[in-house]
């Protein structure tokens, strides 16, 4: 079995944890030490406890809290050659020069205990973005979170997935009609910002379903989206009724979900 949960989606922050066997891992941490561990011990885990940390690319609501909870938790920390410079160029956080930083890339697989971590490159407005496909080595789940638009790369990275977390970002009307400035709009709604429901709908429609158990729509804007027009939009793409689609929400994520 391998279960997994979020313990926050959304612009103000994300985080999930994946877990199989004896190991438990998080990708991303965009919240505080406190609150990520405080959510972790609501969903019955130990901060100690967990194994990694991976991160897709160095944006803050994905890496903000990073550093202060693997110091805190004395946990490694897998990411980019690119992410890690862009965050020590930021010089948001001097605890990246004594947590243990390892490296990975969009072309290598690793292991880290019970789980097997697939990255695959994304297109992202970040300096080396990746999104992982976690597996016990029978199952597997993809996490697609921030991407501009699918690629051939992208589609066969998902397909065949057993669950699948999947950004709805935003509602394209909704946005154009928002108070957001232009700039802006056309960042989020570029190649290289986040995908909106119809975006996110279409990959689902392109990539080899039958085997999914769970579908969850994340990092979605509080502003420029909303749950029911995401869930519409991927039932629509998966042939079954809105209640399945699964949603992850910026003040509680979802609870453990099980892949069997």
């Amino acid at each position: 079995m391998l279960r997994f949960a979020s313990l926050a989606s959304g612009s103000k922050g994300n985080c999930l944890i994946v877990q199989a066997g004896g190991t438990s891992i998080l990708l991303d941490c965009g919240l505080g030490p406190r609150k990520t561990a405080r959510r972790l011990r609501e969903l019955g885990i130990e901060p100690d406890g967990i194994d990694a940390l991976l991160v897709t690319h160095e944006h803050d609501d994905h890496a903000g809290g990073v550093a202060a909870f693997a110091a805190a938790y004395d946990v490694p920390v897998w990411m980019t050659r690119g992410t890690h410079r862009a965050l020590a160029r930021s010089g948001a956080d001097q605890t990246l020069e004594v947590i243990d930083i390892r490296y990975l890339d969009g072309r290598t697989a690793l292991g880290i205990g019970d789980l097997q971590v697939r990255p695959f490159t994304v297109p992202h407005d970040a300096a080396e973005p990746v999104q992982y496909v976690v597996s016990d080595g029978s199952l597997r789940l993809g996490v697609l979170t921030d991407i501009g638009v699918q690629t051939p790369h992208v589609i066969e990275a998902l397909s065949g997935c057993d669950g699948l977390v999947l950004e709805c970002n935003h509602d394209l009307e909704l946005l154009w009609a928002s108070d957001y400035p232009r700039w802006l709009k056309e960042r989020i709604s570029g190649p290289l910002g986040h995908m909106d429901n119809r975006t996110a709908a279409a990959l689902l429609d392109a990539l080899d379903r039958t085997r999914l158990q769970h579908v969850i729509a994340a990092h979605l804007s509080e502003q420029n989206n909303r749950p029911e027009a995401a869930r519409t939009a991927l039932a629509d793409a998966m042939g079954c009724a809105p209640e399945w689609i699964g949603l992850a929400s910026q003040e509680s994520g979802f609870d453990w979900r099980e892949l069997r």
